[in-house]
């Protein structure tokens, strides 16, 4: 692969300079674990937000190249990275130039790790990147991704769980990269340099420092097994604790034994095993924590009520010894102060009481206004004295028939919408016919519309028991029937909205329902 420097001072600042609005949270405490001299170290986790570019690269779309630009912490660091989908997955070839060794960054750091970061945030550990003499180094590896950006860190061993915050090269895109720019920033937490350290003294601190005859694995397995143990793993998690250290004797005799390939395998085993002690080992730190505060809580709680009862029993002591000394004046005065007080809780009752059911009714006006809105956007809405009566016009049905048009079942629909979304509303439905034919044939046809829509409201899923159909006939005509126009207008279904939401309780659903 021909690596190359070409990176453009525009493409370096929309992904070297990132956002780091950084917000370092405290996300600490770690509790209780007691040292010889009975002090309290508290493993401290400071996190970084950042943001970078994510890449789609579209599924099974052939290959393509993006570069690697080094930050500010490695500003000569430069790669280019071959990126192909495949079928279930992704595949990357990326080799590195001018990487320079972990260790500037800290005693710590021993290794740079290559993470995916996927748009909404999620780190993934993609492996470790091993330099070679020149500062080189190649990396060729799988994901389940297809949309991420890609970063290099420096970490204490390759089997993180989190990228640290010293991050020392990030994707590109070059003009001939294949895939879409996600729009989208892609944030995602680092744990903050200086994270792996206890509020404990420095002289009890060991560091790691390389030498040049260790294998670098074992190196590795001795960070991440120190690290752990900062954490508590052998305290909280001893048994993966105890496994890791068992594996990183075992690669350490294998290494002065000079079988390189199996110290090798049994101090990335020992690194792995070290990695998963810490992370449970902060879990059980944090319940501990949590379940301490819970007790501390209810400590408190139960003080507190002791003193109250304690309190309430002293001015109990002192009203009855003051009653007693004056006699019958004391007592005179306090059934006087008594009715006093009770006279003042009533009248605040009261307006409370006022208060509240004035609320109330506005609340019902209001919403009564804006359900009178809501309904004039889809049918013609009028208030009145019964309730909210809703037009349905005599087109929305086939001629002399009870069937509805699609027009009405689609406006019908949209109105179940607006009466599910307020329970207690009411729903009269009520059928009209003009004086054309005779009584009985109108009768009928006015109580068929009527249940129609009623069936209809009740399969959009208006509660049955909340909605009643009755017909009228021309009984009940809305305006004169000597004209066409006015025949028109008396042939309607009119649905009456009512209930206690809205402050109006007709009765009538449970009588008419049929």
């Amino acid at each position: 692969m021909n690596l190359h420097n070409n990176r453009s001072p525009s493409k370096f600042l929309i992904f070297v300079g990132l956002s780091l609005s950084v917000m370092i949270r405290s996300l600490t405490g770690m509790p209780p674990q007691i040292d010889d001299t009975g002090r309290v170290p508290v493993l401290r986790v400071n996190v970084v937000e950042r943001s970078t570019k994510a890449i789609n690269y579209r599924h099974r779309s052939g290959s393509t190249k993006v570069d690697f630009a080094g930050t500010a912490l490695q500003p000569k660091a430069y790669g280019e990275a071959k990126v192909e989908t495949k079928k279930g997955y992704t595949e990357i070839e990326v080799e590195f130039d001018n990487l320079e060794p972990a260790s500037k960054f800290g005693p710590e750091y021993l290794t740079y790790v290559l993470w995916a970061i996927s748009p909404e945030g999620r780190a993934s550990n993609l492996g470790e990147i091993l330099l070679d003499r020149t500062a080189d180094g190649k990396l060729n590896v799988t994901t389940e991704l297809q949309a991420f950006g890609m970063i290099v860190t420096a970490e204490p061993y390759f089997a993180v769980s989190q990228p640290s915050d010293v991050v020392v090269m990030e994707n590109i895109v070059r003009a001939d990269t294949k895939g879409k720019i996600e729009d989208i920033q892609a944030k995602y937490e680092l744990l903050q340099r200086g994270n792996y350290t206890l509020n404990i003294e420095p002289s009890k601190i060991t560091p790691i420092r390389l030498d040049p005859k260790t294998v670098l694995p074992i190196s590795e397995a001795n960070n991440a097994v120190q690290i752990a143990r900062w954490a508590g793993a052998d305290r909280h998690a001893s048994e993966s604790f105890r496994k890791a250290q068992g594996l990183l004797k075992q690669a350490e005799l294998y290494a002065a034994q000079g079988e390189k390939k199996n110290s090798v395998q049994m101090a990335r085993e020992a690194t792995q095993t070290a990695e998963d002690a810490r992370l449970i080992a902060v879990k059980r730190i944090e319940e501990i924590r949590q379940a301490e505060e819970r007790r501390a809580a209810a400590d408190r709680e139960q003080q507190a009520q002791l003193k109250a009862e304690q309190e309430a029993r002293l001015r109990a002591d002192a009203e009855r010894a003051k009653r007693e000394a004056e006699a019958a004046r004391a007592t005179a005065l306090a059934q006087q102060e008594a009715a006093r007080l009770e006279a003042k809780r009533a009248r605040r009752t009261a307006l409370e009481a006022e208060q509240l059911r004035q609320q109330a009714e506005n609340e019902k006006r209001e919403l009564r206004s804006k359900l009178v809105e809501q309904l004039n956007l889809i049918l013609e809405t009028r208030d009145s004295a019964r309730g909210l009566i809703v037009s349905l016009s005599d087109v929305l049905f086939d001629t002399a028939k009870y069937t509805l048009r699609p027009g009405a079942r689609e406006k019908l629909a949209k109105i179940a919408g607006i009466v599910i979304s307020h329970p207690g509303l009411k729903l009269d439905v009520e059928g009209h016919t003009d004086n054309v034919g005779n009584d009985a044939y109108n009768q009928r046809l006015s109580e068929n519309r009527a249940a129609t829509v009623r069936d209809y409201l009740v399969q959009q899923g208006v509660q049955s028991n909340m909605i009643a159909a009755r017909g009228f006939g021309e009984s009940n005509p809305a305006v004169s029937n000597d004209t066409a126009a006015g025949r028109q207008q008396n042939r309607r279904v009119e649905l009456v909205v009512s209930g206690e939401p809205i402050g109006m309780v007709t009765g009538s659903v449970g009588s008419l329902r049929r």
